[in-house]
């Protein structure tokens, strides 16, 4: 995409995080946006704040897993506006890490509705919309969870992988439309995932602590640069570059060096935790 201004954009997950930065982002380019997230009071704070910037916003607090308020977000966007260029899949759900046999499969089930599901409602009630354009686009973040299998993390992974998937499925369908399908790999990205998840403990938050060190703002200015590249995969930090060369390279061994790691790196997050609560 050659430039933002007057094009509109939806954005889900957009009260805090990478969709927050990618909101403001792409409001300072002229975009038109049209944001959901489900903490409605924290959603209505960054409309004001992008208000307050002169930016035009729209906004539906609602679960990105409801496949009907969704098409109602799609409806809203084009009541608004009367048309669509750019659809962000942003929102997200975190879960701890659990040996496979111990999951509670509601919770799996969660994950999957929030994190697949979403993105795979909000590609369906935007994508008909995008194809009327002359130049769109399709962003659908995914992961670096995305790209390897990390041990108890199962369910995330699934998410993940599942979008990944389904990216790779569109970019090759509309690769000769006009429509650009972009798959998002964050690494390290220092959002408000971990304290918005399912099962948020002080071990949990001490293990993401030691990995997520870049702004939101930075993956931010990726996610655009990428959109204006055309990229179809667009990989964010060097953690993300490395895990996917490594992933390229080394498919069975560098899972098992990659998982050692973040296993040493749980165990250190775990005593750590355990001598703060004593």
């Amino acid at each position: 995409m050659k430039d933002f201004e007057q094009k509109v954009v939806a954005i889900t997950g957009a009260a805090s995080g990478i969709g927050k930065a990618l909101a403001a982002e792409l409001g300072k380019r002229g975009a038109l946006l049209a944001l959901n997230d489900r903490d409605e009071s924290a959603l209505l704070q960054t409309c004001d704040e992008l208000r307050a910037q002169n930016i035009s916003v729209v906004h539906s607090a609602f679960d990105v897993s409801d496949q009907g308020a969704m098409n109602g977000f799609a409806d809203l966007t084009l009541s608004t506006y009367g048309k669509v260029d750019v659809m962000v899949n942003n929102a997200g759900l975190g879960l701890g890490n659990y040996a496979f046999e111990e999951y509670d499969l509601d919770l799996f089930e969660k994950i999957m509705r929030v994190n697949f599901y979403g993105v795979l409602y909000g590609s369906r009630a935007f994508v008909p919309h995008l194809l009327r354009q002359k130049e769109a686009a399709l962003v659908n973040v995914s992961s670096v969870f995305g790209l390897a299998g990390i041990a108890q993390v199962t369910a995330y992974c699934a998410s993940k992988f599942a979008v990944n998937g389904l990216n790779q499925c569109l970019i090759q369908e509309y690769r000769n439309s006009p429509l650009t399908v972009h798959s998002v790999h964050p690494g390290g990205i220092n959002t408000g995932i971990t304290r918005n998840s399912l099962d948020y403990g002080p071990a949990h938050d001490l293990f993401h602590q030691k990995f997520l060190k870049l702004s939101p703002e930075y993956a931010a200015r990726v996610i655009v640069r990428g959109m204006e590249k055309k990229k179809n995969r667009i990989l964010i930090g060097a953690e993300a570059r490395q895990l996917d060369w490594i992933t390229r390279l080394m498919p069975v061994k560098g899972m098992r060096l990659i998982n050692a790691i973040i296993e040493r790196k749980r165990r250190e997050a775990i005593a750590q935790s355990s001598s703060i609560n004593i």
